[in-house]
Order: C-alpha cells, then structure tokens, then sequence
C-alpha cells in the first residue's frame, strides 16, 4: 500500500496542473470562462458592443455588433433546436462561430470569436471554407468533379 500512495500523490499533482491550465513551461493558460447566458443586450454589454438590430423575432434576434476585437454578429435563439439548425445551415457560408446556449456570436475572422470567448466562453466551431473552390485561373477547376 505505500507504493501506491505515492503514485496517487503524483497522479493527483499532474491531474491538478492539467485542470488549472499551466503549460510546460509553467506559465497559465488564459481559461475559458462559465459560457455566459442571457439576452442579446445582456451578451452585447458584457462584451462592451452597442448592438445595431437587425432581425428581432419571437424566434430569433440579430444584431451586428462592433467592439475593440473586431465585426461581428450576434444572435440568441428561443430554442436550442432553432440554434442548431441555424447554425448548420450557416455554416456553408464559412465563417467562425462562437456558440453558447442559446447565441452564437459569428466572426469572419477567428481572432474576434477567440477574443470574444475569453469574456463569454463557449465552443468555437468553423464553417465551411469553400475558397478552395474559387480561382482566377480558368482551369483551376476543370479536373474537379462531384459538383
């Protein structure tokens, strides 16, 4: 039993630098925070933006949104069903999705959507780049089939 204890400490020791966040090095990661919640004008003061509305339904709210990260838009939803669906359809159009419960915060750079979620946590998924598809060149496309 003495040998296991050790063990244990050790284990323990490495689990608790993993789950604060210190790198090799030993300097802290940034860590992302509880994933806020709350209305659009909530999500827009806490990342200081003065929301300009631009869609504002019982289903579904947009604003475009302008801070020290950069552009973006913001939306909440009144489902998540609403929201997932939005999103997997949005995501054929590229972009950078910052995705909390129930908003989604949508960069085109991912600069914004990283800064964005230091203050509102959430997951970061991509959309789908399509500008492999686009070419000055005439013949970049001809030995492209499927489409």
């Amino acid at each position: 039993m003495k040998m296991t204890r050790p063990m244990l400490a050790v284990a323990a020791a490495a689990a608790a630098l993993v789950l604060t966040g210190c790198g090799a090095d030993g300097t802290a990661e940034t860590a992302v925070p509880v994933t806020a919640t709350g209305s659009l004008e909530h999500l827009a003061a806490e990342v200081k933006c003065t929301p300009d509305m631009q869609t504002d339904a019982d289903e579904l709210r947009q604003a475009l949104c302008k801070n020290d990260d950069g552009k973006f838009i913001l939306l909440t939803f009144a489902t998540d069903r609403g929201q997932r669906e939005w999103i997997n359809g949005a995501k054929d159009y590229g972009g950078h999705y910052l995705v909390g419960r129930k908003w989604v915060a949508v960069g085109e750079e991912t600069g914004t959507v990283t800064a964005l979620r230091k203050t509102l946590g959430g997951d970061i998924e991509e959309g789908t780049d399509h500008s492999a598809h686009v070419s000055g060149d005439p013949s970049a496309g001809a030995s492209h089939s499927g489409h």
